[in-house]
């Protein structure tokens, strides 16, 4: 009798534990390795964590079919926190992922909130709560196996590492690029690696073609990473660019342009740089054999070059002036004798000023401290030039604050703005202003408008106080303005970060120099119109010379003082030439000094110079051609700051070409 009774309850447990074993068993398979594992034994107070004996405060029990552990044993070796609720009589396990709550002789338990039912109640062994451990694997996310008496609960579920790497540098090449393999593989258990396998991977490739290497990292817990795969694409081996070149022909006469025609070839198109040495010109004034060189370099550094040699014959198509007169790009500059301009007639003209306003803001160029540069009560049409340098010891900014005291509001339009610098180079600055502002003439921009309400001050021109001027940065600015009542305006200089709305009723009035101009001119503009025929033979025109082109004058609207504008800058001239003969080559040559900045002609801009400045008298920059009949030529301007005085404008008849 009594072994039949013992296998009556092997057959029970094997009814009610074997089809859930099964289960188990698959679930360990799709989860991976679990880094946790608790052995229990029926019956009996021992269990074994991860290796380590220890004792339960009661054995493993079972009721009816179902086994049942203490909770507070099992919820320890999970880590898990358990709490007593009087008032309710339930017991709340809670752990890092769960909190279950169990109640005595109730079949319902909570699963993280959800309502899970039991075929037996947990119930009260000596004190102690025991619970199903089958429940308490399915709701604690564990695995359960059962072998004979043993019970296995596992948890934990080790996640796979991810492999990833990547490689550098980008373009490689057969048998020379050395290659980088960057490390980004990754594990969510943060353990480190212990091993490593790349298939595929070489340090220099050696052959071109398409290479995949692949790689799986393992970790502390012997888990491998799925596979991660890189395909490169490695390149022919560099090979140096060619260098060549040609020219149409082996001889040529003085005067005579050379083409040269660059023929270099890269593997890789990746030629970097083209270096023309030795007697390398676009033409030549002395005869004898001249000895070119080309050197070229690919994106990796290899460089060739090559040498061929061109004879120039004593035979003169052009002479140096000549061919400058016909061929120096507009824009750009050519030698002059200074000394055989001052014998070319110049030309008498007539000026009609025009009664427009202009303020110049100058004086003193040089900023020693905060302050109103100037102040001027205005209305309508109105020109100003801010022209000056910082010398105050830390970055400050020029604003235009403009003040409505009508009872009115007052709108105000902004027309064409041309600014330079902040730079530490004058010339830079002025010439960049001139630029601008001829540029911004031509595309005749629509104003911008601002409203100023009675009794409220705003600043116009933004843009001029956008970038703050370091010490011993120069800075230049023209800007046309249309106000439809009378305005204050104050050019105020601050530091960078202040305020001008703020700080101006704060600050005093600048003191001027003798050197430097400030003040109001009602004479902005000047029209200068010639019927005569030019260019027939060399001419010049003489500007800025205070004799023929008088210095406007004005008064400084701060002191009082009458103000005369010495070099007219800021004033805008307009040429209007009717009449300049056929093949004519219209230059600008500095009298004064070094002179750069841009003009307006026949409604293009021209550059004073494209790629420098005017040095001196030696010097003339191309402004316009005419062609095979006669023209009418435009030229606006005005005298950049910067620059010197006097300039005279050249009529030259230009030679005849030849072939």
């Amino acid at each position: 009798m009594k072994s039949l009774k013992s296998l009556k309850w092997i057959l029970i447990l094997s009814f009610l534990v074997l089809p859930f074993a099964n289960v188990a068993g698959s679930n360990v398979s799709a989860a991976g390795k679990m880094s946790d594992q608790l052995m229990l034994t029926l019956n009996s107070k021992t269990m074994v964590h991860n290796g380590v004996t220890m004792n339960s405060v009661q054995p493993v029990t079972v009721q009816n079919g179902t086994s049942f552990i203490a909770l507070s044993s099992i919820s320890a070796r999970y880590g898990y926190t358990v709490s007593f609720n009087a008032a309710t009589k339930e017991i709340t396990a809670v752990g890092n992922s769960h909190e279950l709550i169990f109640k005595i002789g109730s079949t319902i338990i909570y699963g993280d909130g959800q309502p899970v039912k039991t075929a037996l109640a947990p119930y009260i062994l000596n004190g102690s709560t025991m619970i199903p451990v089958r429940t308490w694997s399915n709701l604690s996310g564990s695995t359960l196996d059962f072998s004979g008496k043993k019970i296995t609960l596992s948890w934990n579920v080790l996640k796979q590492p991810t492999a990833d790497f990547s490689i550098e540098p980008g373009e490689i090449y057969a048998g020379e690029t050395v290659v980088n393999y960057i490390d980004k593989s990754t594990n969510p258990s943060g353990l480190p690696f212990v091993d490593d396998r790349y298939t595929g991977r070489m340090e220099v490739f050696p052959e071109a073609g398409s290479y995949t290497i692949t790689r799986q990292v393992q970790d502390v817990n012997g888990l491998w990473s799925d596979p991660y795969s890189v395909t490169v694409q490695v390149k022919p081996q560099n090979m140096p660019p060619v260098a060549g070149f040609k020219t149409e022909k082996q001889e040529y006469r003085i005067g005579e342009r050379v083409n040269y025609t660059d023929l270099s070839s890269d593997d890789n198109n990746a030629i970097v740089r083209r270096t023309w040495g030795g007697d390398k010109q676009d033409v030549y004034f002395e005869p004898g054999v001249k000895t070119i060189t080309l050197e070229v370099e690919d994106s990796k550094g290899l460089t060739n070059s090559i040498t061929q040699t061109i004879n120039v014959t004593d035979e003169v198509l052009y002479t140096k002036d000549e061919y400058n007169k016909l061929f120096t790009p507009t824009g750009e500059k050519f030698a002059i004798d200074g000394d055989s301009v001052l014998k070319f007639p110049s030309l008498p003209y007539k000026i009609q000023d025009e009664g427009a306003q202009f303020v110049r803001s100058n004086s003193p160029e040089i900023l020693l401290g905060e302050g109103l540069a100037y102040v001027s009560q205005l209305t309508g049409q109105v020109r100003f030039m801010f022209h000056n340098v910082n010398n105050v010891g830390y970055p400050v900014k020029i604003h235009l604050v403009a003040t409505n005291n009508n009872s009115s509001s007052v709108t105000v339009n902004t027309g064409a703005v041309g600014i330079g610098g902040p730079d530490p180079y004058v010339d830079k600055s002025g010439k960049m202003a001139t630029l601008r502002y001829m540029n911004s003439l031509v595309a005749n921009p629509t104003p911008t408008t601002t409203t100023i309400k009675p009794g409220q001050s705003v600043t116009l021109l933004p843009e001029i106080s956008k970038v703050p001027l370091k010490q011993n940065d120069v800075f230049t600015a023209y800007a046309d303005l249309y106000a439809d009542k009378e305005l204050t305006y104050r050019v105020v200089v601050v530091a960078s970060a202040k305020d001008p709305i703020k700080e101006w009723n704060k600050l005093n009035v600048l003191e001027r120099n003798d050197v430097h101009v400030r003040g109001t001119f009602n004479k902005a503009n000047r029209a200068i119109e010639m019927s005569e025929t030019l260019g027939a033979e060399p001419q010049r025109i003489i500007l800025g010379d205070r004799t023929m082109d008088k210095y406007t004058d004005g008064i400084d609207e701060i002191t009082g003082q009458l103000e005369l504008n010495t070099g007219n800058f800021g004033v805008l001239y307009k040429m209007r030439l009717q009449n300049v003969a056929p093949h004519t080559l219209i230059a600008l040559n500095p009298r004064g000094g070094n002179y750069t900045g841009a003009m307006i002609v026949n409604g293009q801009v021209v550059q004073v110079t494209n790629s420098s400045i005017l040095k001196d008298s030696g010097e003339a920059a191309v402004l316009y051609r005419t062609g095979d009949s006669a023209e009418s030529v435009e030229i606006v301007f005005t005298i950049s700051a910067g620059s010197n005085l006097p300039i005279a404008m050249l009529f030259l008849p230009m030679p005849a070409k030849r072939f």
